[in-house]
């Protein structure tokens, strides 16, 4: 069961500043669910994606002193920082070898529970949100927080300048912000 706190977003982090173990049961208990669903679209093998969720949250609670209210909520520094573990997780030499040599019946089976599994954005309200959103800026969101693909690859895969992509992405989650609000 979730730990209720009924708090701001701004205490909760005062507190976890303070090293406030309510604080950080909140934390883990309310947001790790949604976190864990975002690494899982990336990783989709359950253990390994488990893993890199516990990495995330030691990572968090060793950086919550570097989080800045003014750059962004506290949900999406997390979720920058779990996109990027699971990201440099599947670039890794060890990652790479453990999916080459898994049995085609793991695979099929990751399949299955995925599909039966994961959290759906659909559920959530999400793809109709981002569904308002201009085609050019879907694609480019969709790619990038749905399939985990980073800046850098979007602008090889359709052949775009790493600084269009950027600055596309930027008025994107501009636009999604104001479609939140």
């Amino acid at each position: 069961m979730p730990t209720r706190l009924n708090i701001s977003e701004q205490e909760l982090v005062a507190r976890l500043q303070r090293n406030d173990r309510m604080a950080y049961e909140h934390l883990y208990d309310n947001y790790c669910t949604a976190l864990f669903g975002v690494i899982n679209r990336i990783i989709p093998d359950e253990e390994t994606a488990s893993d890199v969720l516990q990495e995330a949250f030691v990572k968090i609670w060793n950086n919550i002193k570097g989080y800045d209210a003014d750059k962004g909520k506290l949900f999406t520094w997390m979720l920058n920082i779990c996109r990027n573990l699971a990201i440099d997780k599947t670039r890794s030499k060890d990652y790479g070898n453990s999916q080459k040599n898994q049995s085609t019946e793991k695979s099929v089976n990751q399949l299955g529970q995925m599909q039966s599994e994961s959290i759906k954005p659909d559920q959530i309200g999400l793809r109709e949100v981002v569904g308002k959103l201009d085609p050019n800026e879907r694609l480019l969101i969709d790619l990038m927080y749905f399939k985990g693909y980073t800046q850098a690859e979007i602008a090889e895969e359709y052949n775009m300048p790493l600084g269009t992509v950027k600055t596309r992405l930027r008025s994107a989650t501009m636009n999604l912000r104001k479609l939140f609000k």
